[in-house]
């Protein structure tokens, strides 16, 4: 056999050891039927956003005033 085949041999045996690798180490485990989801951190979970400092003179959308008054007419 001429070198070429032994290299395309192989580098399709090391892709093939490659791929099994990568799969069985990205797969999910199954998890236990004793398993009660605790991730273990306690304490109550508060799922407001953090209070932002924004600079000066900087409004966040939401706080916009409602309504704007209207200009008075621009005389030419």
């Amino acid at each position: 056999m001429s070198s070429l085949v032994i290299d395309l041999v192989l580098c399709g045996f090391a892709y093939v050891v490659l791929i099994y690798f990568v799969a069985t180490m990205t797969k999910t485990k199954m998890p236990r039927r004793d398993s009660n989801n605790d991730d273990g951190d306690g304490g109550i979970e508060d799922l407001t956003p953090p209070k932002i400092d924004l600079p000066p003179g900087v409004i966040w959308p939401t706080s916009s005033p409602k309504r704007k008054s209207p200009s008075d007419p621009l005389e030419v």
